[in-house]
């Protein structure tokens, strides 16, 4: 028999044999790694979500973010630490308070520190390609992506229609004559279907300005819900007795929404300073008008109240018609077995309740965010949790579930085990909430406050010094303050010694004067471009 003589290889050939092997175990560890579809909206308030049961579960038009609730796991007490569009986003992105990453303000208080460590920039360095498409609203642009097409302009909310973009570098590109949803959905899909390294995870956020104020239906559903009358909230009617801050605030639909709001058509011949005028005309405290003089005050306010939340649940329809385009593209494209989606939104919104719109307070409607996922993997289809969570919990878990140690100094935890359905125990027994904006745009009192399975306990300090008491078993519409009943008292105090410990594990073991130099900061934002002309 012959043998064989095999000649020593050179070193070079093996070390690049090793380096080769080494790349190809990286490339297979890539893709075991699970995608992620981050997919959120703005102001969507869980009642206008079917899954979630609420007084419009039989009109709100979301059939395809119920199909992921069947799919996977719906929260009932998914919560956000501040009831604001920027902070929540803020939150969110680092897994930290927004006192702690910056932003906890819209208004007032700079632009989020783009350099900061956020879940996709750790994500991108982990071999995860990145993008974001539609609303970002955090003055700066995004960071850790790969690819991003954000909406731009000075308010950082971007419009409906003809809408403008800030691109990948510092790029504007303007939309014209077209509605921003179609926009981030046909360019989102695009993405994914021509992205560049298909060996690797991807990691895509799907955010949309929808339904944000001012609630521009796209083309096509300017007539759905017409001829229904939507129902009204139990609340719609409030007093806000023992509710002073309530009391206070410039949101009511009877008396702080706007002409533009409810799509009234201007008189002709107005200068621009008198459109913006005549259109704004009910945004202040006093500023009532009513369509028809013969109308009663709770005529005028059932009228206002049908034209909102009708474009309201219009807009609402576009954007649950674009997140069924984007299911289909992940189930067509093979990746749906090992695709982690998302849907949520940066707070909760008030649809009525309380005889309001917008959000801001710690109250249930609005501290309550949407948050439903699907990942076959590892949820049970049609699974519930009613564990008390936050919005900063959401970078840690998608850090654990893409493989990814999570950094020390996040605040938030990771939820994989509620997930995983293998714990029993309380993922939190409390949860610590912060407002700061004041007095723009809605008049809010800044107020913080604890909540916990059973009790709120809010204080209002800016300029008043008010506490508020809810048993939400009880009262689960907030409407009996119950701060000043002599039997709580030992509640209270429990209460306030637990409020001072979630002050003190999230770093804001602060005065109340010291508080107040926080919401009375005044700094002018900073853009980096100005929109193309």
């Amino acid at each position: 028999m012959k043998i064989l003589k095999i000649k020593k290889a050179p070193l070079y050939f093996l070390s690049t044999l090793l380096l080769f092997g080494c790349k190809t175990i990286q490339k297979e560890k890539e893709q075991q790694k699970p995608n992620i579809l981050f997919i959120m909206t703005d102001d969507h308030a869980l009642a206008a979500i079917s899954a979630y049961n609420g007084f419009l579960a039989k009109v709100a038009p979301t059939p395809n973010i119920d199909k992921l609730a069947k799919e996977g796991m719906l929260f009932n007490n998914m919560l956000c630490t501040n009831s604001i569009c920027g902070p929540s986003r803020a939150a969110i992105l680092t897994g930290k308070y927004p006192h702690v990453n910056g932003f906890y303000k819209n208004e007032g208080g700079g632009d989020f520190d783009e350099t900061q460590q956020t879940f996709p920039k750790i994500l991108q360095n982990n071999g995860y390609e990145t993008a974001v498409f539609g609303k970002w609203h955090l003055g700066t642009a995004p960071t850790g992506f790969d690819y991003y097409k954000v909406l731009f302009n000075k308010e950082g909310q971007g419009s409906y229609y003809d809408p403008v973009f800030e691109v990948t570098g510092n790029r504007i590109v303007e939309e014209k004559g077209k509605y921003s949803t179609n926009v981030i959905k046909e360019d989102a899909i695009n993405w994914l279907k021509k992205r560049k390294d298909k060996s690797k995870p991807f990691m895509l956020m799907y955010q949309f300005k929808a339904p944000h104020r001012p609630w521009e239906p796209g083309p096509g559903y300017e007539n759905y819900l017409s001829d229904i009358t939507i129902p009204y909230p139990a609340t719609f009617n409030d007093e806000y007795k023992g509710r002073k801050a309530a009391k206070d605030a410039w949101m009511r639909i009877d008396g702080h929404m706007n002409r533009k709001d409810v799509k009234i058509s201007p008189p002709q011949g107005l200068t621009e300073e008198e459109l913006i005028a005549w259109n704004s005309f009910g945004n202040n405290d006093g500023e009532f008008w009513t369509p028809n003089e013969k109308m009663t005050e709770q005529e005028r306010k059932n009228w206002k109240y049908q034209r909102y939340i009708k474009d309201y649940l219009r807009v609402v329809k576009g954007v649950d018609d674009a997140i069924g385009a984007m299911l289909a593209a992940i189930e067509k494209s093979g990746l749906a077995d090992n695709t982690i989606i998302i849907y949520t939104s940066d707070q909760g919104f008030y649809l009525g309740e309380h005889g309001w719109f917008d959000k801001r307070f710690m109250y249930e409607e609005s501290l309550h965010m949407p948050f439903i996922i699907k990942y076959p993997k590892k949820i049970k289809p049609g699974s519930v949790a009613n564990q008390l969570a936050l919005n900063i919990d959401y970078a840690p878990t998608l850090l654990q579930l893409a493989g990814i140690p999570i950094p020390k100094d996040i605040q938030g935890n990771s939820f994989l085990p509620v997930l995983e359905n293998k714990t029993k125990k309380a993922f939190r027994d409390a949860v610590y909430y912060h407002y700061y904006e004041f007095p723009y745009w809605h008049h809010v009192q800044p107020h913080y406050g604890i909540r916990t399975e059973r009790y709120k306990l809010i204080h209002y300090y800016y300029d008043m010094d008010e506490w508020e008491l809810f048993d939400l078993e009880n009262d689960p519409n907030e409407l009996n303050n119950i701060y000043a009943e002599a039997k709580n008292k030992e509640l209270i105090s429990k209460l306030k010694t637990r409020l001072s410990e979630l002050k003190k594990e999230y770093k804001m073991d602060l005065s109340l004067d010291e508080m107040r130099k926080m919401t009375d900061v005044r700094i002018e934002r900073r853009y980096r471009v100005e929109p193309a002309n």
